[in-house]
């Protein structure tokens, strides 16, 4: 049976570029599924937006969808412009809370993934 998102429940959004996306995006979305039971990856369309982002949108959704093919019907990807600040009014419902991995997984950095990548 295909587990399909459902729209009506609480959902945790994860915002970023992804260039790429890699096992520290990865750990952050299984730390957010202990408490959420579902995730939306807002996913900005960043390509050759400065100097370090080389991946298109296309190819970022490919290795999500690819990496995360075990959490089928647990996520969901949007694509949105690059994005400068997030804002929000008075008490609207949600949280805003910044998750800490371990320290190994903190330094992983896809700047360096792109350099091994000799992009």
């Amino acid at each position: 049976m295909k587990t399909k998102f459902n729209w009506k429940k609480k959902t945790a959004v994860y915002i970023g570029r992804f260039q790429p996306f890699h096992n520290g995006h990865k750990r952050m979305f299984m730390k957010i599924l202990n408490k959420d039971t579902q995730v939306v990856f807002l996913v900005m369309d960043s390509q050759h937006v400065g100097n370090k982002n080389p991946f298109s949108y296309r190819y970022v959704t490919s290795r999500i969808r690819n990496s995360l093919k075990d959490y089928k019907g647990q996520f969901l990807i949007i694509k949105i412009p690059v994005v400068s600040r997030v804002v929000y009014g008075r008490k609207v419902g949600y949280k805003i809370n910044k998750l800490s991995l371990p320290k190994k997984i903190e330094k992983i950095s896809a700047t360096s993934i792109r350099k091994d990548l000799r992009l």
